[in-house]
Formats: structure tokens, C-alpha cells, sequence
């Protein structure tokens, strides 16, 4: 029942998706040129919370907590399963406040509406993963900027999406370039949970009546401890998160 409304829904949140990406490129730009960083972040935030928005004309619900006294004013690595690219516009807009950045393939910067703008001028690092000299100079670019404005950054260790849900092993990589040039950084891992069930029979039909939800966990103080126990520990909490010890 699910996927036959899914036929019927799909064609309205997916007009709706691009409509939105239409729209806010020119306002993007305009805030852009006109307010510079702080205005442009605005629009992007406003764009991610309309991206959002538009699940719900699929029914689904998108569920956001977290019960974390996160700092303020303080770089941080947020940690999150990857499940399917519905799981950006959330991320994006309920932690504007943290100021968070991806690390995004640099083949994304060009031909996508609102999505390759942000990406050019959001301050994330865009990489050629053919490339490991640029890339690895882009996460460190990412890194001092971090540490200059108290920006955060958002990865996805696991490298992949999980297109069933089961959360694959963590990749220390981007995780410890950025730690070793913003070492004050927190590890805040991100559970997130069912958003792989929207795309599950790929972009048509897209599923229906999905709740969705993206949990904060407790945050990790690095302290110096060794980045492969950090991460496995990362790992580890979404795992207890998602029921898959």
C-alpha cells in the first residue's frame, strides 16, 4: 500500500524538491553578493528547511532529537550513519546554530541547482576523490576554518550509503586530518534511523508514511586518545542507538 501511494505522491514531493532548488539559487546568490557569509547561510538554512519540508507530502515524518547541552562557540565533528541524501537537508537545518559543513565530492559543485552554489561558497571542502593530494588539502582548508570561526563539520565515516539501514564499519580518514588541525574539536555522534526506507525502491517510487528520525548522541572528548578508538566508540554508540550490537 505503501508503494502504490508512493506512485501516486512521488511526482508532487519530487516537483516540489526541485522547485525549491529553482527558487533559491537566485535567492542564494543575492544574499551572496549582497550580505556576504552571514546572509548566504540564512537562505541556505531557509532552503534546507523547505528541502525538508517536502518529505512531508509523502506522509513521512522527519524527527529530530537531541537532548545534548552541546557547546556553543566550540568546533565539532559531528558523526552520522549515512542512509541516503534525504539525510543532508535535516542535518543542515537543525544544526545551523553549530555552523556545520560537509565534505562533498567536487562533481557536485557544478549543474545542480541551490546544491552546487551552496557547495562552492558554504565553506565545506569539496574533494576529487581521484585526487588524495587535493583532498586531503581540502579537509585541512575545512579544518583551519573550523578553528578560525568555531565551525563545525558533518562526516559520514562509513564512506557509503547503508541501503538497508545496517550501519558499515567507520573510516578514520577525513576524521583525523581534521583532528589534527583543530584539535579542540568535539565528536558528537548522529544516529539516524529509517531514512533509507524513503528511497528503498530508489528515486521512483519514493516510500510513504516513514518515520524518520535523526538522535544526537553524547558527545566524545577526544583527550588524545588513539583516533581508532574514537571512532570505533562513534560507531559503537549509533550502532547501541539503532538496536545493532
Amino acid at each position: 500500500m505503501r508503494k502504490l501511494l508512493g506512485y501516486i505522491l512521488s511526482p508532487f514531493a519530487i516537483l516540489a524538491f526541485f522547485l525549491v532548488l529553482l527558487v533559491f539559487q537566485p535567492v542564494q546568490w543575492l544574499c551572496y553578493k549582497l550580505g556576504g557569509y552571514s546572509a548566504h547561510k540564512k537562505s541556505v538554512d531557509l532552503l534546507n528547511l523547505c528541502l525538508l519540508s517536502t518529505f512531508y507530502i509523502l506522509g513521512n515524518r522527519v524527527i529530530f532529537i537531541n537532548k545534548q547541552n552541546l557547546p556553543v562557540g566550540r568546533p565539532m565533528i559531528f558523526l552520522a550513519n549515512h542512509q541516503s541524501l534525504g539525510d543532508i537537508p535535516p542535518l543542515i537545518y537543525y544544526l545551523r546554530k553549530y555552523h556545520a559543513k560537509f565534505i562533498s565530492k567536487i562533481e557536485l559543485t557544478k549543474g545542480i541547482p541551490s546544491i552546487s552554489f551552496n557547495l562552492k561558497y558554504g565553506g565545506g571542502a569539496n574533494i576529487d576523490r581521484s585526487d588524495s593530494r587535493q583532498s586531503v588539502s581540502e579537509i585541512v582548508k575545512l579544518a583551519n576554518r573550523m578553528k578560525e570561526n568555531k565551525w563545525s563539520a558533518v562526516i559520514f565515516p562509513e564512506g557509503t550509503r547503508s541501503k538497508n539501514g545496517k550501519v558499515k564499519t567507520f573510516h578514520v580518514g577525513g576524521i583525523a586530518t581534521i583532528l589534527k588541525k583543530c584539535p579542540e574539536a568535539l565528536l558528537v555522534p548522529i544516529a539516524i534511523n529509517n531514512a533509507w526506507k524513503m528511497v528503498q525502491y530508489g528515486f521512483y517510487p519514493l516510500n510513504t508514511f516513514q518515520r524518520m528520525t535523526w538522535e544526537v548522541l553524547e558527545p566524545i572528548e577526544p583527550n588524545g586518545k588513539p583516533m581508532e578508538e574514537l571512532v570505533l566508540e562513534a560507531e559503537n554508540r549509533i550502532k547501541n542507538a539503532l538496536g545493532q550490537t
